[in-house]
């Protein structure tokens, strides 16, 4: 426990608050270009996939809506920068929460985990060196910090590791599905196209995607393994970010993995890198001269917060990371199919789902029927995933029978005759279309009727 309070070399977490900033806007500008602005996802006049519980969170008009993004990518650089940094990471870990919250058909992984990593910067001294808060106040700069700050960052990363390996081990992933699905699309790659063409190319980067994900998190931890399978670590993310759209998740997962390094190993990669790269030393001479006079003199080790405040806040911290993504156990379903514990669960990669069908509504009074299609209410990326998500084929049977009673229609039913096609199989029948889905209640740890159950072949 003495462990988490020792000082600790503070230079791998001026690293990461480099690293996030820079991630951060990356990530926020993209979902406002192209989530915001193209799709319109995010316009107040359309609907929006709330995450059960979080319904109240609202979507703003422009041009409060960009004005959202572009304050929370502005607090992005000021983090870069160590520019206010305590107001900075708030107003950043609002904004991106804000943001996640507000659309489920957007979700990805590395965003859930950016979302977390951005509040637990609020609390960690980053800004402690290489800072313009430490120029506007040098008692600020400290060479070191309390190692649970460096603790707590590798600690979420090894559990995405861990369970996105765990999720693996399933007789779909272990023969090369759904890989094989979108190694096929990616065929036409220039020089590594012929290789994700051969047969045996899915089944070995399965097997050994899921070793290392397993072993990542252990090995990265002995100093004789640690560069060899951050090596393999390297390679893996590089492939990746070659043939899926995942954003910003590669580089970090990689910067992410760095911080298993000893601390010190940090400033010597800098100095490294300041006598490879000369045309980065005017930046070094830049940044003394700005602060000529600056010493270490922070009293303390920082953060000075009570030693009860801080695994006040671990524990449950740790807790909620080692037990949510076990919570599809409690099932019997198979969530790969009804989705039930799927997100928050590091489930990466895992399955292809193609959906069709439509939706029926009622008039339960005149008899009049009207045959829906997703795409006539919804953007398209929400369209293709209202048809194989259950809550949302729910949320969207909802929202159907509050458009038809804003017609004037109080008594109306709605129906959902869908098919989904998973990992390459024949489509199967996925809803009861005989079953009114605005009379069925969500349940979140109970099976939906209405779901039809999965013929494995």
């Amino acid at each position: 426990m003495n462990a988490l309070f020792r000082p600790v070399d503070i230079a791998p977490l001026v690293f990461f608050r480099v690293v996030f900033g820079v991630l951060g806007f990356a990530d926020v500008i993209g979902i406002w270009i192209y989530h915001h602005l193209y799709q319109g996802n995010f316009d107040p006049a359309g609907f929006q996939f709330k995450y059960m519980g979080f319904e109240w969170v609202p979507v703003m008009p422009e041009p409060f809506m960009s004005l959202l993004f572009l304050i929370t990518a502005a607090a992005s650089i000021f983090i870069l920068l160590g520019k206010s940094y305590r107001s900075s990471t708030l107003v950043f870990a609002i904004g991106f929460t804000w943001i996640f919250l507000l659309e489920k058909a957007v979700y990805l992984n590395h965003r859930y985990l950016f979302c977390w990593i951005s509040w637990v910067m609020v609390f960690l001294p980053a800004n402690r060196q290489w800072s313009f808060d430490v120029v506007r106040k040098p008692s600020l700069e400290s060479d070191t910090i309390q190692g649970w700050c460096l603790w707590v960052l590798p600690f979420l990363m090894g559990v995405v590791y861990f369970y996105g390996g765990i999720a693996k081990i399933n007789s779909d992933w272990l023969r090369g599905m759904p890989l094989d699905l979108w190694l096929k699309e990616a065929e036409d790659m220039p020089v590594l196209g012929t290789i994700w063409k051969l047969e045996m190319t899915p089944p070995i980067m399965a097997w050994a995607g899921l070793l290392l994900d397993l072993m990542a998190p252990f090995f990265l931890l002995f100093t004789r393994k640690r560069k060899w399978v951050f090596g393999l670590i390297l390679f893996f993310h590089l492939i990746n970010f070659l043939i899926f759209s995942i954003g910003i998740f590669p580089w970090l997962s990689i910067s992410l993995s760095l911080l298993f390094f000893p601390p010190s190993k940090f400033r010597r990669w800098f100095s490294r890198l300041m006598q490879r790269f000369k045309k980065l030393r005017p930046l070094e001479l830049w940044w003394s001269r700005l602060r000529p006079n600056s010493t270490s003199s922070s009293p303390v080790t920082p953060p000075a917060y009570p030693r009860w405040l801080v695994l006040s806040l671990l524990f449950p911290l740790i807790l909620i990371h080692l037990f949510v993504p076990l919570r599809h156990h409690l099932l019997s379903d198979d969530v790969t199919w009804t989705e039930k514990g799927h997100r928050y669960s590091w489930r990466m990669l895992l399955r292809s789902k193609r959906g069709s069908g439509t939706f029926t509504v009622a008039n339960l009074d005149t008899g009049e029927i009207t045959i829906v299609r997703p795409s006539e209410y919804l953007s398209g990326r929400q369209s293709r995933k209202a048809i194989t998500r259950p809550d949302m084929i729910w949320q969207f049977a909802g929202h159907l029978e509050e458009i038809w009673k804003a017609k004037g229609e109080e008594n109306v039913a709605v129906f959902a005759d869908l098919k989904v096609r998973l990992n390459g199989r024949r489509a199967q029948q996925f809803t009861n279309s005989r079953i009114d889905l605005t009379k069925e209640d969500w349940h979140h740890f109970g099976a939906e009727k209405w779901i039809l159950p999965f013929e494995r072949e």
